[in-house]
């Protein structure tokens, strides 16, 4: 049996954030997750980025940092009531999850494999197959 990685861990620890929907129960998860990664929060500038944060040390391993950010990310939109703004993909074939960051909050598909184009593609060839066979039924 193959050990799960640091990053598979952290996937399944984000994958309760969304499953969670109450800002309540997000809060939790996001303390859990910001008492697991050790923060030392430091204003920084870089190549074309300017003054912006980092969370962590430069050589701090990848899953610590992911987990940082994310929980960071997440305390905003803890704070600002966005909670709701946690979507998942409205593709019936798709599995991934989103943040809604529209102004009307109106997103319903994650950007990867192009599933919004896919569903609406199938509804209209649905529609159409339709109403072709309406049409053939008054022959």
């Amino acid at each position: 049996m193959r050990a799960t990685s640091p990053v598979h861990a952290l996937r399944d620890e984000l994958a309760r954030v969304w499953a969670a929907q109450n800002p309540d129960l997000v809060a939790g998860i996001v303390n859990e997750m910001l008492a697991a990664a050790p923060q030392q929060p430091r204003l920084t500038r870089h190549g074309s980025w300017d003054w912006h944060l980092h969370f962590t040390p430069d050589d701090a391993p990848i899953p610590v940092r992911i987990r940082a950010e994310s929980a960071m990310a997440l305390v905003d939109l803890v704070r600002s009531g966005n909670v709701d703004r946690l979507k998942r993909c409205a593709a019936d074939d798709c599995d991934r999850v989103l943040v809604d960051l529209s102004k009307n909050r109106s997103r319903r598909f994650c950007s990867e494999g192009n599933c919004g184009n896919r569903t609406h593609v199938a509804a209209y060839r649905e529609r159409r197959a339709t109403s072709s066979d309406a049409g053939r039924d008054g022959d």
